[in-house]
């Protein structure tokens, strides 16, 4: 509302319409902070959730290839055949040089030329908030900041993003006027406005962000994922055991027993003439490797512990001399881990294998303590408990 607007704003007008800003903006603000935090932890739960499940379901999709083949193998199907090598496609291999000679260029950028409405955009924003156009070392800096965010949607011909940044300088609160302005009505209103659109935005940013696979995953336990994280990992191992027991019921009886001198059994008789042959380095031995576990009974006196609980487990009951380092904290410690055989623990033994998995594709010498801290417990092996307290397995 400029000054030779018609509208008269009563005191008692002027007064909600501040109230009404203030409150946006508190809502803008506390809105920011919560997209922003769940952003950085979908985040960090998608980092370690790769780096500890990676290895299981790398697992899976190589036991669910074998499979597949296995049964193309027997029964000669096209059909199962064709499912075989889909099987195979999906299993990741990132390390093979060959897949990244593969991979597809990436696609040049495209020319951009600002319209008409972009340049005219452009010149205002320049002229107003050039950092030249003050002396005060802060507000330089903050006009900096903006102006290059001015020149990157400008280089990008992104003239509804120019529009919002117009909106923004134009509404921000250095630029609001006094108080007892006539014109300071019309900032509220622009201001207003404003927020109102950056709340909008910001809600559909953090539906987006609920509704990723992570997003939704973690909303599952928003106060537990390592917990989360190791009832996944029970499923999967589940998953992988149940797995390499069709796979060793399939290669079990199909597995042709290696030639005599003579390349022939059976008299002479061939009998890949009778029954499909597998692979060689297909076999159920092969086929069986679990993860490295012992049971607790089993560890020595002087191994070197791990337990990857979260404080509380770890204050109500412990093994003494154990290295504490929580599981989402693993990747990022791993270099605090000794050398040498390393015994991992945690409640039950889900959180604990994935960690295992992790440790044994990093070259590192880990076994799984099955049953985690209840068979510790069970076994009579010793705990204690933070500062003096009965022991007892949170």
């Amino acid at each position: 509302m400029s000054a030779e607007s018609p509208v008269q704003w009563s005191d008692q007008d002027r007064l909600l319409l501040e109230e009404r800003v203030a409150a946006a903006e508190l809502a803008w603000l506390t809105l920011d902070v919560d997209v922003a935090t769940l952003r950085v932890e979908i985040d960090n739960f998608a980092l370690v959730h790769h780096q500890l499940l990676g290895p299981l379901y790398a697992r899976l999709d190589e036991l669910d290839a074998l499979i597949a083949e296995a049964v193309a193998v027997r029964t000669g199907d096209p059909e199962a055949l064709r499912r075989a090598v889909e099987a195979r496609s999906r299993v990741a291999e990132p390390d093979d040089p060959a897949a990244a000679d593969l991979a597809p260029e990436p696609p040049a950028a495209a020319k951009v030329r600002p319209d008409r409405e972009a340049q005219r955009i452009y010149r205002d924003l320049a002229r107003r908030a050039h950092p030249d156009l003050t002396t005060d070392p802060a507000e330089q800096e903050r006009r900096s900041a903006f102006i290059a965010r001015v020149n990157e949607a400008y280089a990008q011909g992104d003239t509804a993003g120019l529009e919002e940044l117009a909106g923004e300088w134009s509404t921000a609160p250095e630029t609001a006027p006094d108080p007892d302005s006539p014109d300071r009505p019309d900032w509220l209103l622009r201001r207003l406005e404003w927020l109102t659109a950056r709340i909008g935005q910001l809600a559909t940013e953090q539906v987006r962000l609920e509704r990723t696979p992570m997003g939704e995953l973690l909303l599952l336990a928003p106060q537990e994922p390592e917990r989360l994280l190791e009832e996944l990992a029970e499923q999967l191992l589940a998953r992988a055991s149940d797995r390499r027991a069709d796979l060793e019921r399939l290669l079990g009886d199909d597995v042709v027993p290696g030639p005599t001198p003579s390349g022939r059994h059976n008299g002479g008789e061939d009998p890949s003439q009778h029954r499909p042959r597998t692979h060689a380095q297909e076999n159920p031995t092969m086929f069986a490797q679990a993860l490295p576990t012992t049971d607790a009974a089993s560890v020595p006196a002087d191994a070197a512990l791990l337990d990857v609980r979260e404080q509380d487990e770890w204050d109500a009951g412990h093994v003494d001399g154990a290295l504490h380092v929580p599981i989402g904290q693993v990747v990022a410690r791993i270099d605090e881990l000794p050398d040498g055989k390393l015994y991992v623990l945690c409640r039950v033994g889900g959180r604990s294998a994935q960690v295992v998995q992790y440790l044994v594709a990093q070259g590192r010498d880990a076994v799984n303590v099955d049953g985690g801290m209840f068979a510790w417990e069970a076994a009579g092996r010793p705990m204690v408990g933070t500062d003096g307290r009965e022991p007892f397995v949170l």
